[in-house]
């Protein structure tokens, strides 16, 4: 590791906050599946800033979205109508298959936007006595870092020392349909959840699981949110992930891929009788539907259907999964996933899943474990089939090499 760094590891960590834990890289420039360092190392990129970088990195077409827009005019408020927001939104929304869209700049600005509309909602249509709407969760849910969305995780290290938390939420275990139905009240406006658990390690619910929710929520009364910020726009090799059981949502939280890898565009997509609960002075953000931001979302909607990138997605994650399963390691427990965006379970009696993406790292390719036990395969969906197979075949050889480490000599896979 030269200097350089070396140097620049050790400004962040003497000014910037350690609310981080990155691996020992410093990434310089990037291009389509590939990255390199400031030592000139190559790395074949298999996280994607968790689905941001689906498009790749600098993918030319919005690269050149981008300059052209920032050339002529970058930012003026919704105080204005900007020329690029309208088609923009119009495009977002055909692709949905909803009415109406409200664009932001973060997923969680997207998630929060949600949240209040079900909250309006349930007021003002459903008749929920004023202050007393409930949205429902489930168990291991990532939705942001807000104090009000980390108050209803699951999960205590996002949690702690950031109470108090604003009430209004109720827990349920993920894919449990009769806690679910158990769970609904009067007062239920909504059920917020992520048809596909990203952030607690690529968690898919039982088949079937989202068409009887969506049954339950419009016999009900009770509209369905799903957050596809990481899932969708073609990571699970379909448009979104919940068009693999063919159900619609009420609403849609989008982000990550909306931005195509070159700045953070959110959206929340949803019905007109959801989307009209809003009006002038109820909501907003200076940023967000910024014309640069709306040039680049459209283009990076373009190109994910000129380009087929769900389709690659599918037949390449196919793949993926069949090859890593027929890897038969003990080191391994579980291999889940859908398209591109694949969960490995690692057995941690015997190394952790962080140790994987260490030895990874030293052999030219970065990605990241989440809760210590899983480690994530999500690569651009541009990367090639090439690629694809030699990262596959560079981890069988981390597997193969851990097994000589840390397990005995007659149980180590052949």
């Amino acid at each position: 590791m030269t200097s350089t760094s070396q140097t620049r590891m050790n400004q962040e960590h003497e000014f910037g906050a350690e609310n981080y834990l990155p691996l020992p890289v410093v990434i310089d420039r990037g291009e389509g599946a590939w990255l390199w360092d400031t030592d000139g190392n190559r790395y074949l990129d298999m996280m994607s800033a968790y689905s941001a970088v689906s498009h790749g990195h600098g993918h030319p077409r919005l690269v050149r979205a981008l300059k052209e827009q920032a050339e002529k005019l970058a930012i003026v408020s919704r105080a204005f109508h900007a020329e690029p927001l309208g088609p923009f939104l119009e495009k977002l929304c055909s692709m949905a298959g909803l009415d109406k869209a409200l664009p932001m700049n973060t997923g969680a600005e997207a998630v929060e936007t949600g949240i209040k509309a079900a909250r309006r909602w349930g007021y003002r249509v459903k008749g929920i006595p004023s202050d007393k709407a409930e949205i429902i969760v489930a168990e291991g849910n990532f939705h942001g870092r807000t104090t009000t969305i980390v108050g209803f995780s699951s999960d205590e290290e996002y949690k702690q020392d950031f109470g108090p938390f604003p009430g209004g939420f109720k827990l349920v275990p993920f894919g449990d349909i009769e806690a679910m139905r158990a769970a609904i009240t009067p007062n239920t406006a909504a059920v917020l959840i992520e048809p596909i658990q990203g952030e607690a390690g690529i968690v898919m619910p039982p088949k079937g699981f989202l068409k009887e929710l969506r049954a339950l929520c419009t016999e009900q009364n009770v509209l369905l949110i799903l957050d596809e910020i990481q899932s969708g726009l073609g990571r699970t090799g379909a448009l979104f992930a919940h068009n693999h059981e063919d159900i619609k949502p009420d609403a849609l939280l989008l982000g990550k891929a909306l931005g195509g890898g070159m700045m953070p565009v959110s959206a929340f997509v949803a019905s007109h009788e959801v989307m009209d609960m809003f009006d002038p002075g109820s909501h907003g953000s200076t940023f967000g539907g910024n014309p640069l931001a709306a040039a680049v979302g459209h283009e990076a909607l373009n190109v994910l259907e000129e380009e087929g990138l769900t389709e690659r997605s599918r037949v390449l994650g196919d793949k993926l999964k069949r090859e890593l399963r027929a890897m038969n390691s003990p080191l391994i427990t579980d291999v889940r996933g859908a398209g591109l965006w694949v969960g490995v379970d690692i057995d941690p009696q015997y190394c952790s899943a962080r140790l994987i993406c260490e030895r990874l790292m030293d052999r030219g390719i970065l990605s990241k474990e989440t809760h210590e036990t899983v480690v994530r395969f999500a690569p651009p969906l541009v990367i090639s089939e090439d690629d694809l197979d030699w990262a596959i075949e560079e981890f069988r050889e981390v597997v193969r090499e851990l097994e000589g480490e840390f397990l005995p000599a007659t149980s180590a896979s052949e």
